[in-house]
């Protein structure tokens, strides 16, 4: 059940009186590097103490949220920066479209090639109660680690709602269909 603060009324749109969760836009960047026909791709660990012990499905795109007053160019090349620590590769950008990710987040995103170290990262951080319950705060990295990755690998630590991203790279590459996982804007998990 959404929480208070999660929700608004759409009017018309669920029904009257009808709450419906409010959709969420990040925006993001997918970067690539090595043979079209054989990328790798940039994710980064999401941080924090959920996803500390999960390596399947817990990597992402550099991304965050925006306001709806900022281009989601810009508000990709911002995160990008701050999840990562450096300035995104300079374009040009391929638009991707959007993925709907669990939650109503609808998330923008961009392809551009380029190959930088992410042995060591300098994300933002996040606070948090933490133990849950505790009345404690603790603060944690956005991502705790970045890494290149071959797709096939990719597609196993990508998060689930962000996969069909891996798919348009493809046809953006490589100008084929490439592998589908689901429809191009249907609801990812």
């Amino acid at each position: 059940m959404p929480r208070r603060a999660d929700v608004t009324a759409v009017p018309g749109s669920a029904g009257p009186g009808i709450i419906e969760p409010m959709t969420r836009r990040s925006a993001g960047l997918l970067v690539w590097r090595g043979p079209a026909d054989r990328p790798q791709v940039l994710l980064g660990h999401m941080g924090g103490p959920y996803w500390q012990q999960k390596d399947a499905a817990a990597w992402s795109i550099p991304k965050g949220e925006y306001e709806p007053d900022e281009e989601p160019l810009d508000a990709a090349l911002r995160e990008f920066a701050e999840e990562i620590g450096v300035p995104a590769p300079p374009g040009p950008y391929a638009p991707l479209g959007d993925v709907v990710q669990r939650g109503t987040k609808v998330v923008t995103a961009w392809a551009v090639a380029g190959d930088l170290d992410v042995s060591t990262i300098e994300s933002n951080t996040f606070e948090m109660e933490w133990p849950p319950g505790s009345g404690r705060r603790a603060t944690f990295p956005e991502f705790d680690r970045a890494a290149w990755f071959e797709l096939p690998v990719a597609r196993l630590k990508i998060v689930q709602g962000q996969l069909p991203l891996l798919d348009r790279l493809v046809r953006e590459l490589t100008g084929g269909p490439g592998p589908r996982h689901g429809e191009p804007e249907a609801q990812a998990r």
